[in-house]
């Protein structure tokens, strides 16, 4: 079983972005906790960033055939990447969005999530901790389907 964690536009600068939204982990350290618990779950994990919608969709397009599910951080494309929700239609794989923040206790052009209605979930709010809460949901809900 693979999944795909894919972080959009300035997640690479976790860790000095705003620390008090997005915590002081840096993309490459939730990473680490992500490989930790797919070892823990016995799953692959493929990561992928950029922050550029195209190259996302791009990947999403070319994405391993042997995916068996998608964990999204999709940053400020959350708010208005139509392509890329698109995209996450087409690959026709269980998704899960996940924010570092509440996005829903925020500005108010944050509230909105034009990719939330593909996904089965939306996990917001809880830090790195998101990444991992939707991992372990991705594979209980797969194996439990098998």
């Amino acid at each position: 079983m693979k999944f795909l964690v894919i972080n959009g536009p300035n997640l690479n600068n976790l860790g000095k972005r705003d620390i008090g939204h997005y915590g002081s982990n840096t993309l490459s350290e939730i990473e680490e906790l992500i490989r930790g618990k797919a070892e823990e779950l016995r799953v692959e994990v493929e990561f992928f960033h950029s922050n550029h919608e195209g190259a996302i969709v791009d990947y999403l397009q070319s994405a391993p055939v042997d995916s068996s599910g998608i964990i999204i951080n999709a940053g400020a494309l959350t708010h208005y990447g139509l392509s890329l929700r698109d995209a996450l239609l087409d690959a026709a794989l269980p998704v899960i969005e996940v924010h570092l923040s509440n996005i829903h206790a925020r500005e108010q052009f944050r509230h909105h999530s034009v990719i939330a209605d593909t996904a089965i979930g939306q996990i917001v709010g809880l830090g790195s901790h998101s990444y991992l809460f939707a991992l372990e949901y991705l594979a209980h809900e797969i194996n439990r389907g098998s």
